[in-house]
């Protein structure tokens, strides 16, 4: 059967790490402790004297103080790993622990666990190609040295990688390995640590590179495991549940969570909060218990990202009072304009305002000085409406007293229309497409700052083809959405195509859209 030696590095709560030995010695199994040199003295004495005697606790040869993102955390983990393998010939797994882990299964289905797979369960995926790492540096993890904390001494640690690349003093990696990535929290088998072991006292090399990477304790152990151990006898996860928020922070556990750890596929858990007092007495009997049976649902990490994702939209208790009005109601229709020729849009609303009286605001998200309503401050500002745009667009239906209501918008705004599309409303676009000739674009590149009135003729002649360009971009992206309700009136289509388009884009009566449409100066300049 499976004989854990637990090596715990851990740097507060002493009274803590001194129940959770004894717990976990207490079922046969071993723990090697590492208390950070920074925490105090007393503290440490104290968990000593009362471990004192028991002798499947040992303690890591040299206490080290740690810092996060150090080489310190890996030094720490093998100095307990060493004492460990001395103190505990018998030990079959080694499994790494913090202080804040608790046991989330019996000691019995524990070492049933381990005895059912040969293997190492060690989170082991290729730095480069995986995607494992969400933000930060990356690859200047490995190719720089890192000799400053970036927690403690930011400035410094920026200024060291800057210079680093100035004078492209870069690193190569040992050639005979291949860096993987992945949590730190692993179990490794007792072959598998002796390897390690005798393989660090005969590569000082590899030793001397990841003193200064940074974040060691996330590649160094997956890294030589995946070295040293056939890839067969490798299972690439941890045994330790832990989840991460949207803000790279753990997730910490409480007291009415018990039930929801118990289903997990995992035998430990992190991080258990220090007030979670009800939850740590009850995963500390489950330990001593026998024959529990678990129904693993492993339903955790989804039931987490779906609980805070409705916390993002104010659905978790209650949607937030400036959420309630983010839909603009599913009885509502909002039609939106689309045209490059603002002047030509402008004119067409007009005509439509005049023939079906539907209420229409010209552009709203791309012109300052649109005419509106006041909405209490919301429209004072092109940003004000762009950041508020599905509020703004309800309190305009409220202000108009109406379910339609059309909008008129540059072919640039396309996340404007796909967030409206996404509403729960009725949503409808029409596309007014309009020909271009080159002394309208170069009016247009004028308008918006693009070329000055002294701009030269051999810088017009490059210029020219790149706005055309980008004009039928926007087009080709709006096209090429295949929204649902997508029309399209063209300066190239006959009145007949253009009334066809228009009566099935406000649903009016053909003989009001031909009215609409037929005006000789609709698409002129």
């Amino acid at each position: 059967m499976a004989k854990i030696a637990y090596i715990l590095l851990c740097h507060k709560d002493p009274d803590a790490i001194i129940d959770q030995a004894k717990r976990l010695t207490a079922a046969g199994d071993c723990i090697s402790i590492h208390f950070d040199a920074r925490s105090g003295a007393d503290d440490f004495d104290r968990i000593k004297s009362a471990l004192a005697g028991d002798d499947n606790v040992t303690f890591a040869g040299k206490r080290i103080k740690c810092g996060w993102g150090e080489w310190s955390l890996v030094q720490a983990t093998l100095h307990a790993l060493q004492a460990a393998e001395q103190a505990f010939p018998r030990a079959t797994h080694f499994y790494m622990l913090s202080g804040d882990c608790m046991a989330i299964k019996t000691a019995q289905y524990i070492h049933r666990f381990l005895d059912d797979r040969d293997a190492d369960y060690i989170e082991s995926f290729d730095f480069f190609q995986s995607n494992w790492i969400k933000t930060g540096m990356k690859e200047d993890r490995l190719i720089y040295r890192h000799f400053f904390n970036e927690r403690k001494n930011k400035t410094l640690f920026y200024a060291s990688v800057n210079v680093q690349r100035r004078l492209r003093v870069q690193r190569e990696i040992p050639d005979d390995l291949q860096v993987q990535i992945g949590s730190q929290w692993w179990c490794l088998r007792r072959r598998t640590v002796e390897a390690i072991l005798a393989f660090i006292q005969d590569r000082p090399d590899v030793m001397r590179f990841f003193r200064t990477t940074w974040i060691p304790d996330e590649t160094f152990f997956q890294t030589l495991v995946r070295h040293l151990v056939p890839e067969t006898e490798i299972e690439t996860r941890t045994l330790t549940f832990l989840m991460f928020s949207d803000y790279g922070m753990p997730v910490t556990f409480y007291n009415d969570q018990y039930d929801l750890l118990l289903g997990q596929d995992f035998l430990f858990a992190r991080k258990i909060s220090p007030e979670a007092v009800d939850l740590k007495a009850r995963l500390g009997e489950l330990y001593a218990a026998r024959d529990v049976e678990f129904k693993i649902s492993d339903e955790g990490r989804n039931l987490f990202d779906f609980l805070t994702q409705r916390g993002r939209v104010g659905r978790r208790f209650g949607q937030r009072a400036w959420e309630t009005g983010s839909t603009l109601g599913r009885e509502r229709e909002l039609m939106i304009v689309v045209c490059k020729k603002w002047h030509v849009a402008k004119r067409l609303l007009e005509r439509i305002r005049q023939v079906t009286n539907l209420p229409a605001v010209e552009y709203l998200f791309n012109e300052e000085n649109t005419p509106l309503p006041d909405l209490g401050g919301i429209q004072s500002s092109l940003a004000k409406r762009t950041r508020h745009r599905r509020t703004l667009t309800r309190l305009l239906f409220e202000q108009f007293e109406t379910d339609r209501l059309i909008v008129c918008m540059d072919p640039s705004s396309f996340d404007l229309m796909q967030d409206f599309f996404d509403d729960r409303s009725k949503t409808r676009l029409l596309e007014v497409s309009c020909a271009f000739s080159d002394e309208y674009l170069i009016g247009h590149a004028r308008r918006v700052g693009l070329l000055g009135h002294l701009t030269n003729e051999a810088s017009l002649e490059h210029l020219l083809p790149t706005i055309r360009n980008d004009i039928e971009y926007e087009s080709d992206r709006i096209r090429d959405a295949a929204f649902a309700t997508y029309t399209q009136m063209s300066e190239q289509f006959a009145m007949d195509e253009n009334a066809t388009a228009l009566q099935h884009f406000l649903s009016i009566p053909r003989e009001r859209a031909v009215e609409i449409v037929n005006m000789d100066h609709l698409f002129s300049d």
